[in-house]
């Protein structure tokens, strides 16, 4: 039985904006209509009830997409409906009948002319009639408000000419007013959906249908329905459909539209694929590894919805300015009024005066100058792999003056070899070493475990059993071993213990000691390579005047040599997770406005701390929540990206707002008639032309952001 799921909600003009409950939208103030969701479809026995929930997400965007074309369908009939009705009004309007030396009228044409103007008015204004009414029960007035209140005085006044009032009907500039807001709007919201189209593609990525591989057959599902633990099957080039393990196969992955990555990705039995990959030549089997509502794609999709509802300082400035500069449409269409009424001028002229003002200041325009740039940069962002969580952060990466790097994995490849490995005491002989070390460090992920375990492979030594395994926070781990007390630690250990530290080789070397019975016995040394893209990052770092300090654990000697080789400003070594924190605060008593780049889990504290906390190389684990922003990749360029990203985006958002605030200050003027002795005079029309294409130029300009 299909359950009854609660009416979301959604914005006209933003279908990123999804609400629980019928009221406003937060980023232009328009009213919210129902969401038309998919219904959910009914799949195969226990898979059933997860659907709906992982759906979601899914029924979000495609509802919201659909509901905004309609809406958009919905303002070009009633243009096409106006146009029709508007040529016979203005044929029959005295002024344009007098500008053109003709006469029309007949008995009774004042009253078609009210008709035609009647279904215009409630017909083509019905949009702006009961916007105003929503936005008077919401407290919030705004665009509509203003559209509503210049057609409804328009129309008001030309009744009452046809009624028997001395004067001129406007019957001609309403239907041209109206008829030009309803063009405008259309063109408008045109712009908005392809602005705001980037999460639609994200929501696409995921494929509809799986082939789940059930006993010895295989059965077409709705991939909402799939659950941890299910097996499927990949067929050459179609997407994976779930998050999960490659039991079987091998191929190559397009990861692109999830990471930025470009380059396929070769992928084997036992490596993990990240649903909305597109699959290469090879055919896979993949174990389900959580539901799709749990997929690394639907919290990428839902991470960038939460960053599109969210306001940051620049928005609720221009969401301030935008409310103020409605009161001032009003005052403004008040006091024009006024004035001309006292100048002498008749009540026509100054309601046609009144109108324009009042139209011409509608802040569309500024309401839409941020969240567009918002819509647009947190989804292209997410498809290139830079996850924003808080936009204040994004758009203040422009401030930052230094930027602090984790060097393991982030400017380095973090893929350790071992370089040489040695016996320092005679009752051990290499290979024993590297056994003894390997067997500690054979459950970590860290890189240099990583490094260690590949070259004991390589020599295809057995590893001895262990007991009491434990850490050493921050220094290294240790365990009992044929009835020895085994640790593998750093040479900062030996230095607090008071134990001598044999001279290193090689400065870019790491090296870990093996100590038996607290006794030095060996070592096992490692090198890592830097990263081709490191040195450009910081080419471009500096090149934006952004200093960079080496923040790392490692031996001095090793930071150096990767900090002088890079070129960096600095670098600080054997640096505890806790002592990180106290060297970011120390870098901001200092002035410096710092962003710090980590893998989210061990420099957690340090990331809360910096000004902005930048997780890197998160991969599938996007829940790095003390981190502001995270790339999924650990490419050190990408931190640059980021930043000139964030500069780009804050641009352009400075670039609308300075465009619609500049707009109304030169039009206001203009459409008060201050230029009228000159002969210069805005009509309601034209007014309404201005209006509307000031918001197009806002849509343009946010369409243009792009990652370089």
């Amino acid at each position: 039985m299909e359950a009854n799921h609660p009416q979301q909600y959604t914005c006209p003009m933003h279908p990123e904006v999804i609400k629980d409950a019928p009221g406003q939208c937060p980023k232009c103030g328009m009213t919210l209509v129902p969401l038309q969701e998919s219904k959910p479809h009914h799949s195969h026995g226990a898979h059933a009830g997860h659907a709906q929930a992982s759906a979601t997400d899914h029924n979000h965007a495609q509802g919201s997409h659909a509901h905004h074309a309609g809406m958009i369908e919905d303002f070009r009939k009633r243009f096409y409906i106006v146009l029709l009705l508007t040529a016979p009004v203005m044929a029959l309007s005295p002024m344009i009948q007098h500008g053109l030396g003709v006469s029309w009228s007949f008995t009774g044409s004042n009253y078609i002319l009210l008709a035609l103007s009647s279904i215009i008015f409630f017909y083509g204004g019905w949009p702006f009639l009961s916007g105003l009414v929503q936005e008077a029960k919401a407290k919030s007035l705004g665009m509509m408000t203003l559209v509503a209140v210049a057609i409804t005085v328009a129309y008001i006044y030309s009744v009452a000419i046809v009624l028997g009032l001395y004067g001129m009907d406007f019957f001609w500039e309403l239907a041209t007013l109206i008829l030009i807001m309803l063009l405008g709007h259309w063109i408008e919201m045109r712009s908005i959906m392809r602005a705001s189209k980037e999460l639609e593609l994200l929501v696409q990525l995921m494929p509809a249908e799986a082939h789940l591989v059930h006993g010895d057959h295989i059965m077409d599902v709705k991939t909402d329905t799939l659950k941890a633990g299910d097996v499927i099957l990949i067929k050459p080039g179609e997407k994976i459909a779930a998050d999960g393990e490659i039991t079987e196969g091998q191929s190559y992955l397009n990861e692109s539209m999830l990471t930025g990555e470009s380059k396929p990705v070769e992928k084997t039995k036992n490596d993990q694929v990240i649903a909305g990959s597109v699959n290469g030549e090879g055919s896979l089997k993949v174990k389900v590894a959580h539901s799709n509502q749990e997929s690394y794609l639907s919290q990428v999709i839902r991470l960038v919805q939460n960053a599109q509802d969210a306001k940051s300082k620049t928005q609720l400035l221009a969401d301030k300015a935008a409310r103020w500069l409605t009161i001032l449409a009003l005052a403004s269409g008040a006091i024009t009024f006024i004035v001309w009424l006292a100048l002498g001028k008749d009540i026509a002229f100054a309601i046609e005066r009144m109108v324009t003002v009042i139209v011409i200041c509608c802040p569309h325009a500024l309401g839409l100058a941020v969240p567009l740039v918002v819509a647009r940069s947190t989804a292209i962002s997410a498809r290139s792999g830079l996850l924003i969580k808080d936009r204040t952060a994004f758009e203040n990466a422009r401030r930052i003056s230094m930027l602090v790097f984790d060097k393991t994995g982030t400017l380095t490849r973090g893929e350790f070899n071992v370089v040489q490995y040695e016996s320092l005491h005679a009752n051990y002989n290499r290979e024993e070493i590297i056994q003894l070390a390997a067997a500690l460090e054979q459950h970590s992920e860290h890189p240099i475990a990583t490094g260690i375990m590949r070259k004991v492979k390589e020599l295809q030594l057995r590893l001895p059993p262990l007991q009491n395994f434990k850490a050493i926070t921050g220094k290294g781990i240790q365990a009992t071993i044929g009835g020895r007390d085994i640790k593998v630690v750093s040479p900062g250990f030996l230095k607090e213990n008071n134990l001598e530290v044999p001279a290193i080789s090689s400065q870019a070397e790491t090296r870990v000691y093996i100590l038996a019975e607290n006794i030095v016995a060996g070592f096992v040394s490692l090198a890592d390579e830097i990263r081709p893209e490191s040195y450009e990052a910081i080419k471009i770092l500096h090149r934006l005047h952004i200093k960079t300090l080496l923040l790392t654990g490692d031996n001095p000697a090793v930071a150096k040599s990767v900090s002088d080789a890079l070129k960096m400003d600095g670098f600080i070594a054997e640096v505890l997770p806790h002592q990180k924190l106290e060297k970011i605060k120390s870098l901001q008593s200092q002035g410096e406005f710092v962003a710090m780049t980590g893998d989210g889990v061990n420099d957690a504290p340090a990331l809360a701390q910096a000004n902005i906390g930048i997780a890197v190389g998160s991969g599938s684990d996007i829940a790095a929540e003390t981190a502001d922003i995270v790339l999924v990749n650990s490419n050190p360029k990408d931190v640059a990206n980021l930043i000139l990203f964030g500069q780009a985006t804050y641009r352009k958002m400075i670039q609308n707002l300075v465009w619609a605030t500049g707009y109304n200050v030169v039009t206001l003027p203009l459409a008060a008639g201050i230029l009228y002795n000159a002969g210069i005079m805005v009509s309601p029309a034209i007014g309404a032309v201005l209006m509307s294409a000031s918001t197009v130029v806002v849509a343009i300009n946010a369409g243009l952001l792009r990652i370089k």
